[in-house]
């Protein structure tokens, strides 16, 4: 069975796409009342790593991976390329949710929090840092020079410094302003998928940038980085700098990353369990359909109100995605013939 599975498996990628069969929900999903949606598109490639490749979250994944290919692009490594994708979210894009331009606490503090992931389980991260503009090349250096893999606050501040990167206020007059509205009523309902309701790119557009990426040497590496949720609690972190929660990336089997309210991400593990499902022998589209149940199963009445998602790659460079509910879209750049910068809609647990 696993030899026919495998030569089905390979007949269908040399198509050029892979059309997996649909998945039965497990009883406690069809106890929830959630109907089985269309799959989401998957991305694949030939079985070993010829080619690199670097997928993104969302629209301004678009960005990201433009920055992060000229790396791949000359044979560079996928820590570099992933690196350059996230610090251009972080500097050049001004996001409401990603960097410079992030919007606040509800204290009228900036804080960001990154992560950044290599496939032979190197790893470094940042929490709750303010005034320092590029939160994953910090988290980097936390990685490569110190013998720690998480700083946080005052001290990773106070680390930053030491290593060179300018402190500045980063807190935008639009941001600043936005938070003094809020004020005036401190509602606090964020909006599921308000990304997908304006410009990409815009202020008003959110949400974490996750960027995983396989380089020609075979070699997978991401990073993550965010602002947080606007007018989060002072010191909130967001699963963006928890490795294991908001990114996994391991060499023999593939890489992960999540975007969505980030406490679902922490309380189940969430892109280290996509990586696992995928070590398991499943696909990357389904790998991530099965966190996606996970997190149905364990808080199945506030999944009806959160999205959570997210985007894998294998070491073959099969690429997939999933989320709750609809609206999830990510960015896939390579050399494959045809447009470079593809944004694909995943699928959904809950249907629109």
């Amino acid at each position: 069975m696993s030899s026919r599975r495998h030569f089905l498996h390979s007949s269908l990628l040399a198509t050029g796409s892979l059309a997996l069969p649909r998945l039965t929900l497990p009883r406690f999903v069809r106890d929830a009342g959630i109907d089985a949606p269309a799959e989401g598109t998957t991305r694949t490639s030939s079985d070993a790593p010829a080619g690199a490749r670097v997928v993104s979250t969302w629209d301004f994944g678009v960005g990201a991976n433009a920055a992060a290919w000229p790396v791949l692009a000359r044979g560079g490594s996928a820590l570099d390329a992933i690196e350059a994708g996230a610090r251009w979210a972080e500097g050049d894009l001004c996001n409401s949710t990603v960097g410079h331009c992030g919007y606040p606490d509800r204290d009228g503090v900036l804080t960001l929090d990154a992560s950044i992931m290599s496939g032979d389980g190197r790893c470094g991260a940042v929490a709750a840092l303010e005034d320092i503009e590029h939160p994953v090349s910090v988290a980097r250096a936390v990685m490569e020079k110190t013998p720690h893999v998480m700083l946080v606050g005052e001290g990773a501040q106070q680390f930053a410094v030491s290593q060179g990167f300018p402190k500045r206020p980063l807190l935008t007059d639009e941001a600043r302003a936005a938070w003094k509205k809020w004020l005036e009523t401190s509602d606090y309902h964020p909006q599921m998928n308000v990304e997908r309701q304006t410009k990409p790119g815009d202020a008003h557009d959110h949400d974490t940038l996750g960027i995983v990426a396989l380089d020609s040497h075979g070699a997978l590496a991401g990073a993550c980085t965010t602002s947080g949720i606007a007018w989060k609690m002072h010191g909130r972190v967001a699963d963006s700098a928890i490795i294991g929660a908001g990114l996994f990336v391991d060499d023999d089997v593939g890489a992960a990353t999540a975007s969505g309210v980030g406490e679902e991400m922490i309380r189940n593990a969430a892109s280290h369990l996509v990586v696992e499902y995928m070590r398991q022998g499943r696909t990357p589209t389904e790998a991530c359909r099965a966190a996606i149940e996970r997190v149905v199963h364990k808080r199945p009445a506030a999944s009806k109100t959160v999205q959570v998602c997210f985007l894998a790659i294998n070491k073959h460079g099969e690429v997939g995605a999933f989320a709750l509910h609809p609206g999830f879209v990510y960015a896939v750049h390579d050399a494959t013939p045809g447009p470079h910068d593809q944004l694909i809609k995943a699928g959904s647990i809950y249907p629109s």
